[in-house]
């Protein structure tokens, strides 16, 4: 990962590759000309006060994600600089928004790549500024290449078509205007670098294929993760799960060669006043099983684990921080396939809760292992629980590939979860739960099926969910399916592929029960 480190240099006396500066489209009371933000300034007297008059002859707009590179003017020790886009200028009395301000980092740092080192010089009005910046030059120089030439110890990434013009991410970058000496500024710097380093961890396994990652190599690699930050780790395999009778997790596990895993990851803090429990929908390959995927549906399946990804991350982010909440996290981890021994439409599972669950489509499988997980934690009466899942194709129809949506069964606390994401730069949005929707997933066999009406799916997956949570137990569903895989390019600060989508949101919702902001 990138190293991080503040500094009130001057960015002309700093070597570097690079100088990052900020520019933003002006605002009718600014004339509407390209305007610099905060932070350009020992630039600006160096270009003589042109360099809003040079980058325009250049064609620099403002325009957010917006990368224009220049020569650094002579006495400079760097030899380019380079001016990103933040999008509109804020009014007279307002700063930059913390999104922009990721949003923008995101970009510098991928644009970035092959660099020893920047000296970024954005807005840095005070600590949340601070931590902006830093999570968006963190997360936007995130790169997957372990299965690229380079990233097997070739020689330099030239083995391969692929690798041969792969570059490495950015190595360091200073913070320009970032105070060393301000516990505020150290403690945001802090803050960023833990939760990066595991939301990018999770990315990784996102990005892992499904051959090197089943159900018990993610609950090794979690469990060791775990244990270095003093995290209890229970780990219940085929057998454990049988004798506890976890029909949903192994129903879905049935047709798989690799057993399924139920994984309990516990981090408690003395001071603690409130519990959190995240769960998260594991499945490392999703086929559909017998209901097998469409051609064109099947090649990014390995991402249906990024739940479970997602609150992994977030209980070791909340153990490295020392967070004053307890929290744990459940993995529900199976790998959904078709073989002789798999489920079938039309069996019925007993559940780990005892309700029994007619399977009218094995591809609607996340809710099955899902349900096992919220039946389990609601036993330890926790104060929340918030499942995360890549469930429904239908909510990627409703909220499009960015926005992830919210449902529960307490409208203050979806509204809540919501502003928290919102805060996060998480875009995320509220979603009903209609009554009317259950008789659709009656059935004269069993207790319930786990299909109903096609029209509303993710919300029906999510009616389904709440059958399964404890009695007086505040709940939410984050459906995921959108913004959990990047399919095309990457922008700001996510890349293609895994995006780690809700991890800041579980940290910071973590973070507000800890001060006792929510709950």
């Amino acid at each position: 990962m990138t190293d991080l480190t503040l500094s009130t240099a001057a960015a002309a006396g700093l070597r570097a590759d690079a100088i990052v500066v900020g520019v933003a489209k002006g605002t009718a009371s600014k004339s509407g000309t390209l305007v610099l933000a905060p932070g350009a300034e020992a630039v600006d007297e160096a270009f003589d006060g042109k360099l809003v008059a040079v980058l325009e002859t250049l064609g620099a707009s403002g325009a957010e994600g917006e990368v224009t590179k220049l020569p650094a003017p002579e006495g400079f020790r760097t030899p380019v600089v380079l001016a990103v886009g933040l999008g509109p200028a804020p009014e007279r009395d307002g700063g930059y928004a913390t999104e922009a301000l990721r949003h923008a980092a995101g970009c510098a740092a991928r644009a970035l790549a092959g660099a020893k080192k920047a000296g970024v010089a954005l807005p840095l009005a005070d600590a949340a500024a601070v931590g902006a910046v830093a999570e968006g030059t963190l997360l936007g120089a995130y790169s997957f290449d372990t299965y690229k030439a380079a990233g097997r110890g070739g020689s330099g990434g030239r083995g391969g078509k692929n690798g041969k013009n792969a570059k490495p991410p950015l190595a360091e970058a200073t913070l320009l205007g970032g105070k060393p000496r301000d516990k505020d500024h150290k403690a945001a710097l802090e803050r960023a670098a833990a939760v990066c380093e595991e939301l990018n961890r999770a990315r990784d396994l996102i990005n892992t294929p499904p051959n090197d990652l089943d159900p018990e190599t993610f609950a090794t690699l979690a469990s060791a993760a775990a244990k270095e930050h003093g995290i209890k780790v229970q780990v219940l395999d085929e057998k454990a799960l049988v004798k506890g009778g976890y029909g949903g997790i192994l129903g879905v596990g049935a047709g798989s060669a690799s057993p399924p895993r139920l994984v309990k990851l516990t981090y408690t803090h003395p001071g603690a006043r409130k519990s959190l429990a995240f769960i998260g929908k594991g499945i490392t390959y999703d086929s559909g099983g017998i209901s097998l995927k469409p051609p064109g549906h099947n090649e990014t399946m390995k991402c249906d684990m990024s739940g479970a990804a997602a609150v992994f991350a977030a209980v070791v982010a909340a153990a490295r921080l020392g967070l004053k909440v307890n929290v744990t996290s459940w993995l529900a981890l199976a790998e959904n396939m078709p073989s002789g021994s798999a489920v079938r439409p039309g069996d019925v599972l007993r559940m780990y809760s005892g309700t029994t669950v007619e399977v009218l489509n094995t591809d609607a499988e996340g809710r099955l292992v899902l349900a096992d997980a919220i039946a389990k934690a609601s036993e330890d009466k926790p104060d929340v629980i918030v499942d995360v899942a890549t469930l429904t194709g239908a909510m990627m129809v409703a909220l499009g590939n960015r926005l992830f949506g919210i449902m529960s069964n307490d409208e203050a606390f979806r509204t809540a979860v919501h502003e928290i994401a919102e805060g996060a730069g998480e875009p995320s949005w509220p979603m009903p739960l209609p009554e009317h929707l259950l008789k659709g997933m009656e059935s004269p066999t069993a207790d319930i099926a786990n299909m109903g009406e096609r029209q509303g799916g993710g919300l029906v997956a999510g009616l389904f969910l709440r059958e399964f949570v404890g009695d007086d137990i505040t709940w939410a569903h984050l459906d995921i399916a959108g913004p959990a895989f990047n399919e095309q390019g990457p922008f700001g600060y996510t890349p293609k592929g895994g995006t780690g989508t809700a991890v800041r949101t579980l940290v910071r919702l973590a973070e507000a029960a800890a001060e006792g902001k929510v709950l």
